[in-house]
């Protein structure tokens, strides 16, 4: 049962409602987590804003195993919903490739490196070794784009803490746990 309600167009503060408006828009409906997030316009609004820079780094597929090997190791159930659905509707993923980025991986060797990495900041809580920036920058990633990778686990973990704690209903069809796949 969620832990907090999904607002009514109605009931969401005026500070909230252009930014759900045009989230709304874009994704054609509003999801329960957004519905429930723009009670607080401050968080709100910090959090679409991150989402729209972001969504301009790197490509939609690495984005999504990104995302999806967050959500994994966040043990978030309303995220892997998401982001299983993007990656198969949005990024064109295969099944077998949304298996793989929930367990850190992926088929493209580039992909895979980005991937790798930011499981494991995610896991160490950034205390990532010498070893394991060099993988990623030998595959091809600038610093740059380590550092959009380190915005997106950010990202992605603070939906999957405010999902987790709030547990909302699902958007989404359910996935098994990566444990039973």
């Amino acid at each position: 049962m969620p832990r907090t309600i999904a607002l009514s167009p109605e009931e969401v503060p005026a500070e909230s409602k252009a930014t759900l408006n045009a989230l709304t828009k874009n994704i054609g409906f509003t999801p329960n987590m957004m519905a429930a997030f723009a009670q607080s316009p401050l968080a709100f609004n910090a959090w679409a804003t991150l989402l729209g820079s972001l969504s301009k780094a790197l490509d939609v597929k690495t984005r999504d195993s990104i995302g999806l090997a967050v959500s994994e190791v966040n043990a978030c159930n309303y995220c892997l919903t998401v982001h299983s659905f993007t990656a198969e509707n949005l990024a064109r993923l295969s099944p077998d490739d949304i298996i793989l980025a929930r367990k850190g991986h992926a088929t493209d060797p580039k992909r895979d490196a980005a991937v790798q990495f930011a499981r494991k900041v995610i896991e160490t809580r950034g205390q990532i070794g010498d070893a394991d920036l060099k993988a990623v920058r030998d595959a091809g990633y600038t610093d740059a784009n380590i550092m959009e990778i380190v915005a997106l686990v950010a990202m992605y973990s603070l939906t999957n803490f405010f999902n987790n704690v709030f547990d909302h209903d699902r958007d989404f069809p359910a996935v098994s746990p990566a444990g039973s796949i």
